[in-house]
Protein backbone atom coordinates (compact mmCIF):
# COMPACT_ATOMS: atom_id res chain seq x y z
CA UNK A 1 0.00 0.00 0.00
CA UNK A 2 1.41 3.67 -0.78
CA UNK A 3 0.48 6.75 -0.25
CA UNK A 4 -1.61 7.53 -3.09
CA UNK A 5 -4.48 5.50 -1.89
CA UNK A 6 -4.56 7.33 1.14
CA UNK A 7 -4.79 10.87 -0.15
CA UNK A 8 -7.43 9.54 -3.15
CA UNK A 9 -9.73 8.60 0.34
CA UNK A 10 -8.63 11.98 2.02
CA UNK A 11 -10.05 13.73 -1.39
CA UNK A 12 -12.61 12.14 -1.60
CA UNK A 13 -13.45 12.61 2.16
CA UNK A 14 -12.59 16.30 1.51
CA UNK A 15 -15.18 16.81 -1.92
CA UNK A 16 -18.15 14.84 0.03
CA UNK A 17 -17.98 16.93 3.04
CA UNK A 18 -17.95 20.14 1.34
CA UNK A 19 -21.00 18.69 -0.97
CA UNK A 20 -21.97 17.75 2.40
CA UNK A 21 -22.00 21.13 3.90
CA UNK A 22 -22.91 22.77 0.39
CA UNK A 23 -26.59 20.71 0.51
CA UNK A 24 -27.03 21.00 4.31
CA UNK A 25 -27.27 24.92 4.12
CA UNK A 26 -29.75 25.29 0.42
CA UNK A 27 -32.17 22.57 2.98
CA UNK A 28 -31.81 19.46 1.07
CA UNK A 29 -30.83 16.85 3.47
CA UNK A 30 -32.11 14.07 1.75
CA UNK A 31 -29.45 14.70 -1.04
CA UNK A 32 -26.56 15.31 1.44
CA UNK A 33 -27.62 12.05 2.96
CA UNK A 34 -27.27 10.65 -0.37
CA UNK A 35 -24.01 12.22 -1.21
CA UNK A 36 -22.71 10.72 2.21
CA UNK A 37 -23.79 7.25 0.77
CA UNK A 38 -22.26 7.49 -2.61
CA UNK A 39 -18.69 8.44 -0.93
CA UNK A 40 -18.56 5.74 1.37
CA UNK A 41 -19.42 3.32 -1.06
CA UNK A 42 -16.76 4.89 -3.73
CA UNK A 43 -14.08 4.59 -1.03
CA UNK A 44 -15.12 1.15 0.17
CA UNK A 45 -15.05 0.44 -3.64
CA UNK A 46 -11.28 2.02 -3.87
CA UNK A 47 -10.46 0.12 -0.65
CA UNK A 48 -11.59 -3.07 -1.27
CA UNK A 49 -8.93 -4.61 -2.95
CA UNK A 50 -6.23 -3.72 -0.49
CA UNK A 51 -8.98 -5.59 1.75
CA UNK A 52 -8.54 -8.77 0.09
CA UNK A 53 -4.61 -8.55 -0.33
CA UNK A 54 -4.67 -8.97 3.59
CA UNK A 55 -7.40 -11.11 3.91
CA UNK A 56 -4.73 -13.52 1.43
CA UNK A 57 -1.75 -12.26 3.29
CA UNK A 58 -3.37 -13.31 6.59
CA UNK A 59 -4.41 -16.89 5.17
CA UNK A 60 -1.12 -17.39 3.92
CA UNK A 61 0.31 -16.57 6.83
CA UNK A 62 -1.54 -18.94 9.06
CA UNK A 63 -1.46 -21.56 6.14
CA UNK A 64 -5.66 -21.66 6.47
CA UNK A 65 -7.37 -23.09 2.85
Amino acid sequence: MDITLILKVAGVGILISVLNMILEKTDRKDWATLTTLAGVIIVLGMVLTEISDLFNAVRTMFQLY
